[in-house]
């Protein structure tokens, strides 16, 4: 459903779904009670009518999007049509309790759609809540967005995972929700693309980032199967499971180190990959391997990896590029790289 505003969720109500029971049926039940998890919000206002015959996109993890008037200087110096973005926050204390989505797209000169992608219970990770004090979230939204340049036709929203794995309280971070994509159409000359900003889950195997993929690929052949499509986000392509990367963080650098290429070249690892290639998208054109796409904070010595993407199908794809995400001092606006590319269609 498009909605100008997604629909607010009292305080009190999130607060009893933190302290309640966390479990995955009741998970089911808050999900199924909340309806921003089904909700598009639509603002701000395109700029042009049409892109022409190409259309140039940015990917971008904002982590919160914290940084927005530096993140908006980054995006508008390649000034693209579309940008595809995840973590984005609405109304979370960590990032200022604002509408920053808004305040880009006034930025850019862009409408903007927003999906939700989980409801935050809490005030984020461990860093986060030490930084918080005890300020409450306004809204506890956190999700995909895309901002366009011109019109974004027919949104659409898919849903990846109903099980609740972030709610349980081993994970310590308690959020409603789960991973999906946010799409749309714009059009390129006179034809229909469809776009999508995607963001898989890091907490699982890549078996089940496959099966999301999966889920992705019937969905938008269901939305419109002969339309060419553009895929790009954080694909979280680790090559191992959660416990592998994170129960012995010196085994996993040992293990990188014994395999320099993988973290860089996934694809061996991930069978998302394979299963984007029998479905005719491409990635081998639309990415830059010059750089890790994850950007670590000084000191942290866990291997960077390529793990944000762009797949094409029915696009001829040009001049892509990883573009450092960078404060005006030098320090981080966010903890991924953006990536830019140009398409057209075939």
């Amino acid at each position: 459903m498009l909605v100008p505003q997604l629909t607010h969720v009292p305080v009190a109500v999130r607060n009893a779904m933190r302290d309640g029971p966390r479990d995955s049926a009741t998970h089911l039940r808050h999900a199924a009670a909340i309806p921003a998890l089904g909700e598009i919000e639509i603002g701000g206002r395109a700029s042009r009518e049409n892109a022409g015959e190409s259309l140039t996109v940015m990917a971008w993890n904002v982590e919160r999007l914290r940084h927005v008037d530096a993140i908006a200087a980054t995006i508008a110096g390649r000034a693209p049509d579309v940008v595809l973005l995840s973590e984005v926050d609405k109304g979370m204390a960590r990032s200022g309790n604002g509408h920053l989505l808004s305040r880009l797209a006034d930025r850019l000169g862009h409408s903007y759609a927003y999906g939700v992608e989980f409801l935050e219970l809490g005030t984020g990770n461990e860093t986060e809540q030490a930084a918080n004090g005890r300020a409450e979230n306004a809204e506890g939204f956190h999700g995909n967005a895309i901002t366009t340049a011109v019109p974004l036709l027919r949104p659409f929203l898919v849903r990846f995972d109903a099980a609740g794995a972030w709610f349980l309280p081993e994970h310590g971070q308690p959020r409603v929700g789960g991973r999906m994509a946010l799409g749309g159409q714009v059009m390129a000359g006179d034809r229909r693309v469809t776009v999508a900003s995607v963001h898989l889950e890091n907490r699982t195997t890549p078996a089940g980032r496959a099966d999301q993929t999966r889920h992705l690929l019937d969905a938008i052949d269901k939305y419109d199967a002969e339309a060419p499509v553009l895929i790009g986000g954080d694909f979280n392509t680790l090559t191992a499971t959660y416990p592998e990367r994170n129960d012995d963080p010196a085994a996993w650098r040992e293990r990188i180190v014994a395999e320099p290429d993988r973290l860089m070249c996934p694809d061996r690892h991930e069978p998302l990959f394979a299963i984007m290639t029998e479905r005719g998208y491409d990635w081998r054109d639309a990415n830059a391997f010059d750089k890790p796409t994850q950007r670590r904070a000084a000191g942290d010595l866990t291997p960077a990896g390529h793990i944000d993407w762009f797949f094409t199908r029915g696009l001829s794809a040009s001049a892509p590029a990883t573009l450092p995400a960078v404060l005006p001092d030098g320090s981080p606006s966010a903890d991924h790289e953006a990536l830019v590319v140009t398409v057209r269609t075939k």
